[in-house]
């Protein structure tokens, strides 16, 4: 497969051209970002460590019957993926009040859902994101009723999978966001990544965060917890 130019640079992410024109290549980069990209820094080793966690996620995920935009790794930073128009929404599961939830409505961190919530955002930088809901989300002609339907199913069928995946690595999934995006034959797939940037891991003993909230919050150990959640999900 021919890598060719690039054709968008993210916060965290670089996406290039390919020779197929369904296809493209995402490379992970070091750079860190935080409080609406106020925080900017460099997390030594992140973009290869999200990179892999994101393929080993995804292909766990394909095998439960989660439909990804994954197709093969090529070295520790460059995955092929399938070329995908996002859908304008992140979505939040959340299984456990921690940060921007608790802080909202004013209760503690560590309180343990009966059920798991729902939040959409709207992905627009200028606008900071803003929360939305369903019928925002129509109305603005972001997602279609059947769409969104589709996008909570998947959502919280990605939930089931990984909370019981990662408690049995000793790890809390207490919330994280996903994104979503459309082929070019109009399916419907998991896209973005699965990672300490954009999931929120507590070491389920000691509540530890194993997470970028250590860079978000100047806690250190920023790397070595990026490691750890590595070591447990890859052995390495």
């Amino acid at each position: 497969m021919e890598k060719r130019e690039q054709l968008y640079e993210g916060k965290a992410k670089k996406v290039y051209a390919t020779d197929d024109k369904n296809l493209v290549i995402v490379s992970y980069k070091d750079d860190a970002t935080a409080m609406d990209g106020l925080k900017k820094g460099t997390i030594t080793g992140k973009g290869a460590i999200n990179n892999r966690m994101t393929n080993y996620l995804m292909q766990l995920l394909e095998r439960h019957g989660v439909p990804t935009h994954f197709v093969k790794e090529l070295n520790d930073r460059e995955t092929v993926v399938k070329k995908v128009t996002i859908v304008p929404l992140e979505v939040i599961i959340r299984n456990i009040s921690a940060g921007s939830f608790a802080k909202r409505y004013g209760v503690e961190e560590g309180i343990v859902f009966d059920a798991p919530t729902i939040e959409f955002s709207y992905k627009n930088d200028e606008l900071h994101d803003p929360l939305i809901n369903r019928w925002h989300a129509q109305a603005l002609k972001l997602a279609t009723p059947s769409e969104i339907d589709r996008i909570e199913q998947m959502a919280f069928r990605v939930n089931d999978v990984l909370k019981d995946y990662f408690l049995q690595l000793g790890v809390k999934l207490v919330d994280f966001k996903l994104e979503f995006g459309k082929t070019e034959a109009g399916d419907l797939v998991l896209a973005d990544e699965i990672s300490p940037d954009t999931c929120r891991f507590w070491d389920a003993k000691t509540n530890e965060k194993l997470d970028k909230h250590r860079f978000r919050r100047d806690m250190g150990g920023v790397e070595d917890a990026y490691r750890e959640m590595m070591r447990r999900v890859l052995g390495s």
